[in-house]
């Protein structure tokens, strides 16, 4: 039997006193700490550590690092014939933190069959602080002047750990997927952390690795720890990216 426990964190605990995630409880699966704050540096130490917050409104901050964890790398990315076709005709156009705020706050908003959300007012200040520090980041997917879809994470090295997507258009978040896949190729970014599995990431070529390894991973990737400035210099187009 473990004999694991939650670890509370003071405010005034440094941003790095997280206890290792071989600690995370097995169930619920991944909860390793609660307490602590949503500061900057708290957030970026969290991230290398393959930690990351997630609780409701009303909850004490929680901190997770599941096992296993889920993730896109080069090459895993499902892109079917049907939406190649569809792309090939879209007139959806990709853009690069121009309104990550906006990109926040719709996927906090409310979802089919879902109660709630872990997107919490304090959430959305930290996120925001993080994004001034040139750390967080979103893509988003526009059409004309409507943003229709788009995702935000944080971006350490050459790994983005993402955070949240949605899409108020048919295929508008695999738009945005599908940008990061072409990223992934070019060694732009090397992995894509999508934290808990579900049935729709797995059915869009989403793959679960021990968390040991994605720890692993992190050690050599989110090395050095510098914010990310390689997105591409103009908007790219749906249609660009299924081109042969």
């Amino acid at each position: 039997m473990s004999n694991n426990r939650v670890i509370w964190l003071a405010e005034d605990d440094p941003p790095d006193a997280f206890p290792p995630v071989d600690n995370a409880l097995r169930e619920p699966d991944g909860l390793l700490a609660a307490g602590g704050d949503l500061s900057v540096e708290r957030l970026l130490a969290a991230y290398r550590r393959g930690i990351f917050p997630w609780y409701s409104e009303g909850q004490p901050l929680l901190w997770w690092s599941p096992d296993p964890r889920c993730v896109f790398r080069k090459g895993d990315f499902h892109l079917t014939r049907r939406l190649r076709r569809e792309l090939r005709k879209s007139p959806a156009e990709v853009r690069f933190n121009t309104a990550f705020s906006n990109v926040v706050v719709a996927c906090a908003g409310p979802r089919r069959y879902e109660e709630g959300t872990w997107i919490t007012s304090d959430m959305i200040t930290a996120y925001d602080a993080l994004h001034r520090s040139g750390w967080a980041h979103s893509v988003e997917i526009w059409q004309e002047d409507t943003l229709i879809g788009g995702l935000y994470g944080i971006i350490i090295g050459r790994v983005l750990f993402g955070e949240s997507m949605f899409s108020d258009r048919s295929n508008a978040s695999k738009v945005a997927l599908l940008m990061l896949d072409r990223m992934l190729e070019k060694g732009t970014l090397a992995l894509i952390d999508c934290q808990v599995q579900s049935r729709h990431l797995l059915s869009l070529g989403a793959t679960v690795v021990r968390r040991t390894r994605f720890v692993e991973s992190l050690n050599e990737l989110c090395a050095p720890p510098r914010a990310f400035e390689n997105w591409p210099e103009q908007p790219i187009t749906a249609s660009e990216l299924v081109q042969d």
